[in-house]
Formats: structure tokens, C-alpha cells, sequence
């Protein structure tokens, strides 16, 4: 959709998808490994995550096609004069390579004959078919248009690489981290796009030709990089303190619970000799 909802809506997937990552993956890199209750419990965590992400492409092929304004393509491509609503179908490609990724990641769970490493070769084919579809999205758009859109690949195509790795170097955690602040900066910028040439609340309009601005969105794209960092380093720091806080507690529980036990022996020790005398 070419409105503001229309890049709210990606944008807030991406990021709850990102704040997600950037708990699941310091807890499970943290907390003790091995366990096969606990590798049970992730296996059924990341079914979870991979329906919610088929779940939020399927509502966003949805918006695209039928939009809340009226105007959508309703499944429709072409009429007998021209294609009809490309942008809303380049948006619904998007979904639709998502949704697959979420459906492979249940299938690579479910069914262990299906090869491990799929579920991330076809994530990063999702970002690549994204950044192909934002790569000729703007063509003859004003030069603010072009350029902060631009920023959409910097994400895009640096994840798909990170991810590609992933499908030989499974489970390492800063792969994983370095993923997770490029989709919460991907998210972050779509509520950019959207707020800079559509603005909501009758914002001023941005001057599409102006070097400034260009400059500026140049700088706010660091910025909010930057922020994805901090959010995924301070997501980290409370996970470290929380697993240290449990791994105490468990720990002086078993003290408390050996101690008891050596009483209880001591006890009857000193019973059997009183009953031999």
C-alpha cells in the first residue's frame, strides 16, 4: 500500500520479529545446553515463532490485496488496458517469500528428514527477493524517495549473507545478533519511510528534492542502526542478569536440599548406634 499503513504494518512485524530474536537467542545461548526437556521446550518455541511469522505474512498479503481504503487489486493483475496495482503486488511477493520461510521452519522442526539448513537458505532467499523487489521500486521517484528507500537493501542484503553463513555455522550467536539488529533496523525504517513521504497527523511534507533532507535521512538511517545495537545489547544484559538470578536460586536450593539430606544421614547414624549399644 502506498500510504503510511501500508509501511506500518511491515515495519511493526519486522521489529516485534527483532525484539523477539533479541531475547531468544542470548536466553538459549546462556542458559545450560544439553537437556532434552529444554531442547524440547525450544523445538516447540520455534514452531510457535515460525506460525506467527506465516500468521503476519498471510495478514499482510491480505491488507495488500484488499486494502482498508477499497483500492486493492483484489487478486487481480491485469485488465485488457494495463497491470493493475504493481506496488500492491510487489508488496504481496514480499509476504508471500516470508510466509514460505515461516512454513519451512515448521517443516525443518517437524519432520527431521527434511535437511537442516533449509529453513535458513530460504529466510535468506526471502531477503534477497525482497531487496530485488525495493531495488525497482522507485525508478523515476523524486530523489528522497529513491534514497531512503535505498536503505531498505543495506539491511536486506547484509542479513541475507549473515543468514547464508547460518546455513553452515547453525546456532552461533553472533551471527544471530548481528541478524537480529539489521531486521529491528529494517523495521524501524519502514516506520521512517512511511512517516517521511507520508506524513500522519497533518505533518508537514517533506521536500523530496532537497540535499538536506537527503543528508539527513543519510545520518537518521545511522541513528537508527545505532539504536537497534543498544536495544539488542540491553536485551542481552537483562537476559544475562535474569539467567545468573535463577542459576543462584537453583543453586541454593540444592545446598539447602543437600544439607537437609546430610542432617537427615547424620540422624540416622546416631539412631542406629543409640539402637547397637
Amino acid at each position: 500500500m502506498a500510504s503510511f499503513k501500508g509501511h506500518a504494518l511491515p515495519g511493526s512485524f519486522f521489529l516485534l520479529i527483532g525484539i523477539w530474536w533479541s531475547l531468544k537467542y542470548p536466553f538459549r545461548h546462556l542458559s545450560q545446553k544439553g537437556k532434552s526437556r529444554k531442547r524440547n521446550l525450544y523445538q516447540k518455541i520455534e514452531i510457535i515463532e515460525a506460525g506467527i511469522r506465516l500468521a503476519f505474512a498471510i495478514i499482510g498479503m491480505l491488507a495488500e490485496q484488499f486494502t482498508p481504503e477499497g483500492d486493492g487489486p483484489k487478486l487481480h493483475l491485469y485488465n485488457d488496458q494495463d497491470w493493475i496495482k504493481l506496488m500492491n503486488w510487489q508488496h504481496t511477493t514480499m509476504y508471500l517469500m516470508y510466509g514460505l520461510s515461516g512454513l519451512m521452519d515448521m517443516l525443518t522442526i517437524l519432520f527431521p528428514d527434511v535437511p537442516l539448513g533449509l529453513d535458513r537458505l530460504v529466510m535468506a532467499l526471502s531477503a534477497i527477493t525482497e531487496g530485488i523487489l525495493f531495488y525497482y521500486h522507485v525508478h523515476n521517484r523524486p530523489p528522497l524517495d529513491q534514497h531512503i528507500h535505498f536503505f531498505l537493501l543495506f539491511p536486506l542484503f547484509g542479513g541475507a549473507i549473515s543468514i547464508f553463513i547460518e546455513v553452515f555455522l547453525r546456532d552461533n550467536i553472533v551471527l544471530e545478533l548481528f541478524r537480529t539488529t539489521l531486521i529491528i533496523t529494517h523495521g524501524s525504517w519502514f516506520w521512517q519511510v512511511g512517516f517521511v513521504l507520508y506524513p500522519p497527523f497533518g505533518s508537514p511534507t517533506w521536500d523530496e528534492t532537497s540535499h538536506s533532507n537527503i543528508m539527513f535521512i543519510t545520518m537518521c538511517f545511522c541513528w537508527h542502526y545505532i539504536v537497534s545495537m543498544v536495544i539488542v545489547a540491553i536485551n542481552y544484559s537483562l537476559t544475562y542478569g535474569l539467567i545468573n538470578r535463577m542459576k543462584r536460586s537453583q543453586g541454593e536450593e540444592n545446598i539447602g536440599i543437600q544439607k537437609l539430606t546430610s542432617s537427615y544421614n547424620s540422624q540416622q547414624a546416631l539412631l542406629n548406634d543409640t539402637d547397637e549399644e
